[in-house]
């Protein structure tokens, strides 16, 4: 979808005058036995995500009980949940085993400019998801004409298209600052603001530009979930059954679980004054953000939803069908 953009931004990039033909990434730790450890606990994050996230999204396909709004939204939260953790964590892996542990200038600019499509657009799909709830709890018998098949495909498009324009000012206001000092990026991926941190000229303004950008859309979709939730939660303190507070809040227990863990940690890299200092605990934050919430994210939406769950045992049946189909 955004190849043609990532063509043109790295053309861009090519122009610095200091290109750099690669970077080095130092990750967590030079200590070998320790790098085994960190291979070992990111590639079972990795195939859990990666299978969590692509069942999440074959189910939602295979089931037609799941082809509503709801579900459509999560669907593209566990695409995006399986693309940016792909972004990273496959680079990742290959630097625990090797010892030069570079990247090309290009493959870099073009990690952060995948990481921060896919980071973005999920933060419209989240906002998108609470919108969604709003409608379904504070005006039930209008919400198959609201969240029409129409609005749900514009608000998804717009998502994407958002994640495009912003990672595309992301990564040119950072790709072309001069780094013609160390290339050593005190990070496992090629994030912002290590990357900053290496520039031989001030990078202040590209650092207030990428820190406005990302401020924008973390804050305007912060802001719009939380307006959601307010109108939601005067709904549901209407309810007067403890039964019906308790069911409508549980359709909402998961999305916000996820925004929490989400927006938490992203406030906290991006939204704060930076400093070398920081990018150390900068590297642990990334992990939760960039690694764990996209394994959660399946376990967070399956664990506690009935639908999902009578979905999962659909699927088992028809698997245990398929494979043995005499047995009664």
């Amino acid at each position: 979808m955004y190849c043609g953009y990532t063509a043109c931004i790295l053309s861009m990039v090519e122009d610095n005058s200091t290109f750099a033909p690669e970077f080095f990434l130092l990750g967590f730790t030079s200590q070998e036995d320790l790098q085994v450890i960190c291979f070992v606990l990111f590639l079972a994050i990795y195939v859990v995500s990666l299978v969590g996230n692509l069942g999440v999204i074959t189910l939602i396909r295979i089931d037609s009980c799941l082809h509503t709004p709801m579900y459509f939204f999560l669907s593209h939260l566990s695409l995006l949940d399986a693309c940016y953790s792909s972004t990273i964590i496959p680079q990742a892996l290959l630097n625990f085993l090797v010892k030069r542990k570079a990247i090309s200038f290009m493959r870099c600019a073009a990690q952060l400019f995948s990481f921060a499509t896919c980071a973005t657009a999920e933060c419209y799909v989240l906002a998108a998801m609470a919108y969604d709830r709003y409608v379904a709890i504070c005006n039930p018998l209008l919400y198959p004409v609201v969240m029409s098949r129409r609005l749900c495909i514009g608000m998804l498009a717009g998502a994407y298209l958002a994640g495009v324009l912003s990672s595309a000012i992301h990564t040119v206001s950072i790709f072309h600052l001069p780094f013609c000092h160390s290339r050593r990026i005190n990070h496992f991926f090629c994030d912002g603001p290590p990357l900053l941190a290496l520039s031989c000229s001030d990078a202040r303004l590209s650092g207030m530009v990428v820190s406005a950008v990302v401020g924008f859309n973390v804050l305007s979709t912060t802001v719009f979930i939380l307006v959601s939730y307010w109108l939601v939660l005067s709904v549901v303190l209407q309810i007067r059954s403890a039964a019906g507070r308790h069911r409508a809040f549980s359709t909402c227990a998961s999305h916000l679980v996820s925004v929490t863990l989400y927006y938490g940690s992203c406030l906290f890299m991006y939204l704060r004054p930076g400093s070398t200092a920081t990018l150390d605990h900068d590297k642990l934050v990334s992990v939760l953000y960039a690694v764990v919430v996209p394994m959660l994210n399946p376990l967070i939406y399956s664990l506690r939803n009935t639908e999902m769950k009578n979905a999962v045992r659909k699927a088992q049946g028809r698997l245990l069908s398929f494979l043995f189909p005499h047995v009664p």
